[in-house]
């Protein structure tokens, strides 16, 4: 356990406290698409999004063939017993119910599998969606996953998110009518932002009460528009200084009790542009725990519930 872990709620020592066993995600690509990206509401997606840059399932394999081999990664890797199916790659409750309910039950059958993580969109769960989840949720241990990313709608459009902050609200609303886990995932160094907006959206999330959240930094990766503006000069990326201080404002203005399920994202060395010290992840997150060391400070300093 590193010296700041008590300095914030890690979704680490969460797991730990509900399985007292070694758990862990094993991320899949279930063959899902994007409204974003199919036609329904636009074709080029948003502008960072390069699905390939940080999902590693392999859509060419069935679930199981993809829970099986992530698996065994793990348990070679990290001596992992029980995990968590991550439905990551795009929008996973983009589909029809039946189809999600066989591809959920699929994940589920696979031995040592304790729960499920859906990551979506947060206009992508209709009614009868989160009423699937909700009977998941009843007999196993499942989180929905939110991209939220700003709570400034003025830069979900600039990203072409093709959604509002109302619409995460909404969406947040329904879920917890429902007792769902949430998570929002919030991108910080966003092009036009302040800190003071960055700080604004953590407080946003705050107000709502979801169970966790996942901080990002902004990455740039091949094949992308925001790679076009990157070289164009147009779009910045944060310095790792930069950015570990932005983290610990945000953890300072969340809630106590909300786990953080990520410090920093990732992308892997053959679609990285920009920032290259994002290679080095236990360096940053290291800076990350300096910083808070530094400020002597802590997850839900500066909370106003």
């Amino acid at each position: 356990m590193s010296l700041t872990a008590s300095r914030y709620y890690s979704f680490a020592a969460h797991l730990r406290q509900q399985f007292a066993c070694r758990v862990y995600k094993v991320c899949i690509d279930a063959g899902f698409t994007c409204p974003n990206r199919d036609g329904t509401l636009a074709v080029g997606g948003c502008i960072y999004c390069n699905n390939a840059s940080f999902s590693p399932g392999n859509r060419r394999l069935s679930v199981r063939q993809q829970v099986e081999a992530g698996k065994a990664m793990l348990r070679r890797r990290y001596r992992a017993q029980k995990f968590i199916v991550y439905f990551q790659a795009y929008t996973n409750t983009y589909g029809d119910v039946r189809l999600l309910k066989r591809l959920y039950d699929e994940a589920l059958a696979c031995e040592d599998v304790v729960g499920l993580a859906i990551g979506t969109r947060p206009d992508c769960v209709p009614d009868p969606v989160l009423d699937l989840l909700a009977d998941y949720a009843a007999r196993t241990y499942l989180w929905l996953e939110l991209g939220l990313e700003s709570a400034h709608d003025r830069t979900l459009a600039f990203l072409n998110r093709g959604h509002t902050v109302a619409a995460f609200n909404d969406a947040v609303r329904r879920a917890q009518q429902r007792q769902l886990r949430l998570c929002a995932h919030l991108i910080l160094g966003l092009p036009g932002e302040t800190p003071a907006d960055m700080r604004a959206t953590a407080r946003h999330v705050a107000a709502l009460g979801l169970e966790a959240v996942k901080l990002h930094h902004l990455h740039v990766v091949r094949h992308t528009v925001l790679e076009k503006l990157y070289r164009r000069g147009e779009v910045a990326v944060l310095s790792l200084e930069a950015y570990a201080g932005l983290v610990v404002d945000c953890l300072e203005v969340l809630p106590p009790q909300t786990i953080i399920m990520r410090l920093m994202g990732d992308a892997p060395r053959a679609t990285l542009v920009a920032p290259t010290w994002s290679l080095h992840k236990q360096a940053a997150l290291q800076r990350i725990e300096a910083e808070l060391q530094r400020r002597d400070t802590y997850q839900g300093k500066a909370y106003q519930g």
